[in-house]
C-alpha cells in the first residue's frame, strides 16, 4: 500500500505538499516536461565537465578534438559525449537549440556570439557570467569571462 493510500490527508493536499514531504512518506510527485528539463540538464552538465576536461587544448580551425578544437568543435566534441547529437557550425548549432533568455540561462548552455544576426563563435556557459571555450588560433581551449553583450543563449533539446 502507497503512503498517499495510509496518509489520506496527502492525496487531498498532493498539489500542495512538498517534494521532500512526499519522499518522506514514500510518496512521489509526477510533473508532465520535468523528467525531459532533467536529462536535458545531466547532459548539459555531462558536456560542461567535457568542456572542462579540456582545459589547455590548442586551437586548431576545423577541429572537432579529442586533442584540437576550434570553438563549434569543442562543443559539437562536449555535447557528442554527453549523448547529444549537434551540427557543425556555431550557426548551424544556434539554430538546433532552444532559445533561452540571458535571465534564463544556466550552466551547460550554449553562448553565441553575434555581430548582427550572424552567429560567428560559440561556447558553454559555466555560470558567473563565464564560458569555456576555443577562441581563436594561437590559443588554447579555457575559462574566460563573456566580455560582450552581443550574446544569444540556446539549450541543447
Amino acid at each position: 500500500m502507497s503512503a498517499l493510500n495510509r496518509v489520506p490527508s496527502l492525496m487531498a493536499r498532493a498539489g500542495t505538499a512538498s517534494a521532500l514531504t512526499l519522499a518522506a512518506v514514500g510518496g512521489s510527485v509526477v510533473v508532465p516536461g520535468v523528467a525531459a528539463e532533467a536529462a536535458a540538464a545531466s547532459h548539459a552538465t555531462k558536456a560542461l565537465k567535457i568542456a572542462a576536461s579540456k582545459k589547455g587544448s590548442p586551437y586548431r580551425w576545423g577541429a572537432t578534438g579529442p586533442h584540437r578544437f576550434d570553438c563549434s568543435g569543442l562543443t559539437l566534441y562536449s555535447f557528442k559525449k554527453a549523448g547529444k547529437k549537434l551540427p557543425r557550425t556555431a550557426a548551424q548549432q544556434y539554430n538546433q537549440t532552444r532559445h533561452v533568455s540571458a535571465k534564463n540561462r544556466k550552466a551547460g548552455d550554449l553562448v553565441f556570439f553575434h555581430s548582427g544576426r550572424s552567429v560567428y563563435h560559440v561556447g558553454i556557459y559555466a555560470g558567473k557570467g563565464r564560458l569555456w571555450h576555443a577562441p581563436k588560433t594561437g590559443d588554447v581551449v579555457r575559462l574566460q569571462k563573456i566580455w560582450t553583450s552581443s550574446v544569444w543563449y540556446g539549450r541543447v533539446k
